[in-house]
């Protein structure tokens, strides 16, 4: 045997065992006549003593060890005089006598420690390195904990857990495929799923009930923190169920795990709100929750001044930071660099704190009296002390953007974006469609599977714009953990889905046939949701990007550096594959 022991399962009761251990070595220190080496593996470390009186050479031996070798130790395990609280082996040491070298090991690109002093690509080149790092493994012990969990909660509710194609035909609608040329089939192409959801309705129509599947999916779109070209969904499927009980059981699977896998229990059922409410009041479908500063529109207040901006703008919106009437010239001008940003777009931003002995104080003073600044402090209910900040623009839903941005900035800058503290929100009730002004046409919002308020349905033809989907995503701190539809299991509903969508019949038989044949043939009504795996883990973590809770990710332009992918291909694949490479400079 290698071991006997991990090196982080010692404690003061092993006291006297003659035990082996197999690790790294972490990093070794010579004191008098000492050697001591602090050995490690998944588990933990443990500390090792080689005495040079008691063996010379065993003592010189291990002073040859470098960084990250491989080794084993056999020793007697004893209590360490000098204990260590910071280790769960720290009451303990092991007296060596016997070393072997598994593996010797070059000095490693940068210190395998907590806080490393490699930076990310350097550490991305190396992440089998990272991966060695307490950070880094305790992510993705995280990530199987709550997978494990997941599988569990379903298996539990009836789910079924099968898997669906990973080489699939291409639908151009919505975001970019990733595509498989054939051999078998020259001049074809596979592509590879950005979700699996033709494949779970029609689990619905052959009767498998409930399904869910913990699935790669690839997405051709450019990468944020939230985003990588290859992902990982807990995708599920529900039939002979509405939109009530496809939230009640994805909310009791996202409670069990916030509270087996963190600790973190949620008091009552998770807020509601619709996605227009969403829009108004945080100018986001995935707000965050964990504070205030609600937008308050202020265009009837502030026309008629002869102020040129927002007599001018169509929309005036502002938020209220409370407590911020403090704020110096300095900082308000910061929060106006912020609001140029290319990333955020405003032009400028307009103050006006409100001073503790009740006056208002404005960037706009000479354009508007204290009565007038009055009648905002009202409308936003500020209170003395506090701080509104006010952006304008031609475009409402442009404008809102905008704000959002400024208010997460200053949620941010005044610590109310705690992430020990959790707010989930489900945005409910999304528009069906949306109006692309370039293509001056409709696209779906979702997907074109996803079906229409039963009481809007009249809106189809006359008012397409009008049509509520029975959508719903769940939210929580700002960001989209997952979402999903009650489908259109009705031939004829589809098939006019389709056609306000732009497809012909035939276009829509070339790309969805499958699924309309298998409508023919009794489709229960069925619905959905996936949650995205690594924004999960990530949440749960405290993570600024998902990257650190996958093993081995992208970097931002979709390349994985440790393998150098992507890559060409020798001329005698292209040849097999009957394709020709041209690349446009």
């Amino acid at each position: 045997m290698f071991r006997t022991k991990t090196c982080g399962e010692l404690t003061i009761a092993n006291v006297g065992e003659v035990v082996t251990l197999a690790g790294w070595v972490q990093k070794s220190r010579k004191m008098g006549g000492m050697t001591f080496l602090d050995m490690r593996d998944r588990y933990g470390i443990t500390q090792v003593v080689f005495n040079e009186e008691k063996d010379a050479a065993l003592c010189e031996q291990a002073n040859k060890l470098g960084r990250e070798w491989v080794i084993q130790v056999e020793g007697t395990v004893a209590e360490r005089s000098n204990k260590n609280k910071n280790i769960s082996t720290g009451e303990i040491e092991i007296i060596a006598n016997k070393l072997v070298v598994l593996s010797a090991s070059e000095v490693p690109p940068f210190t395998i420690e907590d806080n490393s002093d490699g930076g990310d690509d350097l550490r991305m080149q190396y992440r089998y390195l990272d991966i060695r790092r307490n950070p880094v493994r305790q992510n993705l012990e995280l990530r199987h904990k709550i997978a494990f969990e997941v599988r569990r909660y379903l298996d539990g509710q009836g789910f079924l857990e099968v898997e669906t194609p990973v080489l699939i035909k291409s639908t151009p609608e919505g975001a970019r495929d990733f595509v498989v040329p054939s051999r078998m089939n020259p001049g074809q192409f596979y592509a590879l799923p950005q979700s699996p959801q033709q494949f779970k309705q029609l689990l619905m129509v052959a009767g498998i009930d409930r399904y869910f599947q913990i699935v790669k999916c690839f997405r051709d779109e450019d990468l944020r923190a939230d985003r990588q070209p290859e992902f990982t969904q807990i995708d599920c499927e529900m039939s002979f169920i509405e939109q009530e009980d496809v939230i009640n059981m994805f909310e009791g699977m996202i409670k069990h795990i916030f509270k087996y896998v963190k600790g973190v229990e949620f008091d009552g059922p998770f807020p509601r709100m619709t996605w227009h409410e969403c829009m108004r009041l945080y100018g986001s479908d995935k707000p965050d929750m964990r504070f205030g500063m609600t937008f308050v529109e202020l265009k009837d207040l502030t026309e008629g001044r002869n102020f040129p901006v927002f007599d001018a703008a169509k929309f005036v919106v502002g938020i209220c930071a409370e407590g911020c009437a403090s704020y110096t010239r300095k900082q308000l001008d910061g929060l106006t660099d912020f609001v140029k940003k290319p990333q955020v777009g405003a032009k400028g931003l307009v103050y006006v704190k409100y001073e503790a002995d009740g006056s208002l104080k404005s960037s706009v003073d000479k354009f508007y009296s204290q009565d007038d600044l009055k009648k905002w402090a009202e409308r936003f209910n500020a209170k003395p002390g506090d701080l509104m900040l006010i952006l304008c623009g031609e475009d409402a839903d442009k404008t809102r953007k905008q704000m959002n941005e400024l208010r997460l900035e200053m949620g941010e800058r005044l610590g109310l974006r705690d992430k020990n503290k959790f707010a989930p929100l489900w945005v409910i009730d999304f528009p069906l469609f949306e109006w692309n002004e370039e293509d001056q046409r409709f696209y779906a919002m979702h997907h074109p599977f996803t079906s229409p308020k039963l009481e809007d349905v009249q809106y189809l033809d006359s008012d397409p714009g009008r049509v509520r989907a029975n959508a719903y995503d769940l939210a929580m701190n700002g960001v989209e953990l997952g979402g999903g539809s009650i489908r259109i299991h009705d031939s004829a509903l589809q098939n006019k889905m389709f056609e306000l969508l732009g497809f012909t019949p035939e276009k829509a038989m070339d790309q969805f046939g499958c699924l309309i044949n298998a409508f023919k043939y009794g489709a229960p009504p069925h619905g959905g949701l996936a949650f995205g795996l690594d924004r999960v883990v990530s949440m749960l973590a405290g993570l600024d990007s998902i990257r650190d809770c996958i093993a081995f990710p992208k970097n931002n332009s979709g390349r994985d550096v440790m393998i150098d992918s992507p890559s060409e291909i020798d001329e005698q694949q292209l040849k097999e594959l009957s394709l020709e490479v041209k690349v446009e400079k």
